[in-house]
């Protein structure tokens, strides 16, 4: 692993670009982070995704929408008048910027599912609670936990799904 080979700088810039427009939605709300998470998302539709990715995009955003936006509407998130409608917009896009990783710098770990589930239980949770500190977004005391059954059902839904069917990489399509 060297960072002069093509596929570490790729997922690198992957997690850093994610990591970008993460803090930019938390810190900059729906006006800062939604620039940059447009930014980003076109950019990796552009330079890093595989052929049919942006479907990957698309459905998570929708997945975003219906899992945080049912969660908004159980009383789980009581955000602060940055918000239209269910879901401030700089939460809803931290769905898709998600999906860039899939097939990126999150490849690896859809081939092991034990991993992925721990993970998903413990790093989705521990974001929402990190947002919603830096944010000034108050957590209902059952939002953590329900946030870690998501999250660990969803990474094993997505080894079971990625981990059999890999999209091909740019590289590799042409």
């Amino acid at each position: 692993m060297s960072l002069k080979d093509p596929q570490v700088r790729r997922a690198l810039y992957n997690v850093a670009a994610f990591q970008v427009g993460w803090f930019s939605c938390v810190l900059g709300g729906s006006r800062i982070g939604g620039l940059v998470a447009a930014l980003i998302i076109s950019a990796h539709l552009l330079r890093l995704a595989g052929p049919g990715e942006w479907r990957w995009l698309v459905g998570f955003a929708a997945l975003g929408l219906l899992v945080d936006g049912g969660l908004s509407l159980a009383g789980g998130f009581v955000f602060g008048a940055d918000h239209w409608g269910v879901l401030p917009l700089w939460l809803w896009l931290l769905w898709p910027l998600f999906a860039t990783l899939l097939h990126h710098s999150l490849r690896w770990l859809w081939q092991r599912p034990w991993l992925a589930v721990l993970g998903g239980a413990t790093s989705g949770p521990s974001s929402y609670f990190a947002g919603a500190h830096l944010a000034g977004v108050e957590l209902a005391p059952w939002l953590l936990p329900a946030q870690a059954v998501v999250w660990a059902l969803l990474c094993l839904w997505l080894c079971r799904r990625i981990g059999q069917v890999q999209l091909p990489d740019r590289a590799q399509a042409g």
